[in-house]
């Protein structure tokens, strides 16, 4: 029964890391940025729902959608004003400007906030679901269900919506696009405001069930990037399958190897996958 255990523990977390690499993978297949400010941009969005909880009492599980629509307008500006110049310029220079994003911010919120890991604490607390031996708290069932409900609406923005359609078809030849009228500039802006406002409703939701700390955006940009690689570029889908296989690959390695050698096993699965399958399982051209 523990294996069943550690099986839902690890599910539980799959909808919460796709909502992690979905704006990540987003970014990167439209615009061809590795984003690394995306990891802090996870922690701010935990940190605006807890300071909103402490505050103003309002459920992180509510407020993740305005922790998104929160950042949309700063990630839209940012490349805008700070990545657009430099977008025809080698990848190494939008890498080493991410870099320098995000170590500008996580200075300012290690100023502002110290280093001290907080947790918000749900009164009264959501309890939990009893399945015989096995056990699922609630509110980590409530935030993968955001999680995957967050995904599929950003999914069904890049399927069903004219922005999207422009977002798919800059992805797969932009100079296509703008012979075909799309501006081009203008969705580069909207993609990566995606992108942060989805880095937004994940801190929002994390910040619901682990402690938050401005040391920890490097970890879920790491995991950003393995669930990316695990599931594919271009494919919404592939970032669920790579949340999902995410979340039991770790649950089950703290079991075998512990809890501080989870992530390890995760980080050689990656070298596994880009030897021989680099395209992830679901990789596709387009971001559909």
């Amino acid at each position: 029964m523990l294996w069943l255990q550690v099986l839902v523990n690890g599910l539980a977390l799959g909808g919460l890391y796709a909502c992690i690499a979905a704006g990540f993978s987003l970014v990167w297949g439209v615009l061809n940025i590795i984003n690394i400010l995306h990891g802090s941009l996870i922690v701010l969005g935990g940190y605006l729902a807890f300071f909103a909880h402490l505050q103003l009492g309002i459920s992180p599980f509510l407020f993740a959608p305005i922790a998104g629509m929160l950042l949309f307008l700063p990630g839209f500006a940012i490349q805008r004003v700070i990545i657009s110049p430099v977008m025809a310029r080698p990848v190494l220079m939008t890498l080493v400007l991410t870099f320098g994003l995000t170590l500008f911010l996580d200075n300012l919120m290690l100023v502002a906030f110290t280093a001290d890991y907080r947790k918000i604490n749900l009164q009264p607390p959501l309890g939990v679901l009893e399945f015989g031996d096995v056990v699922l708290p609630l509110d980590r069932l409530y935030a993968t269900g955001i999680g995957l409900v967050s995904v599929g609406a950003l999914w069904l923005v890049l399927r069903s919506t004219q922005l999207g359609r422009a977002i798919v078809a800059v992805r797969m030849d932009r100079d296509a696009a703008s012979l075909m009228g799309i501006n081009v500039r203008l969705t580069h802006a909207i993609a990566f405001g995606l992108g942060t406002a989805m880095a937004g409703v994940a801190g929002a939701l994390l910040a619901a069930i682990f402690p938050i700390s401005s040391l920890s955006s490097s970890g879920y940009l790491g995991k950003a990037f393995v669930i990316c690689v695990l599931g594919g570029l271009g494919s919404v889908p592939g970032v669920v399958l790579g949340g999902f296989a995410l979340g039991v690959i770790e649950s089950y390695g703290a079991l075998a190897v512990g809890p501080e050698n989870a992530l390890t096993m995760s980080f050689l699965l990656l070298i596994a996958l880009l030897a021989l399958r680099p395209t992830g399982l679901l990789g596709r051209k387009g971001f559909t």
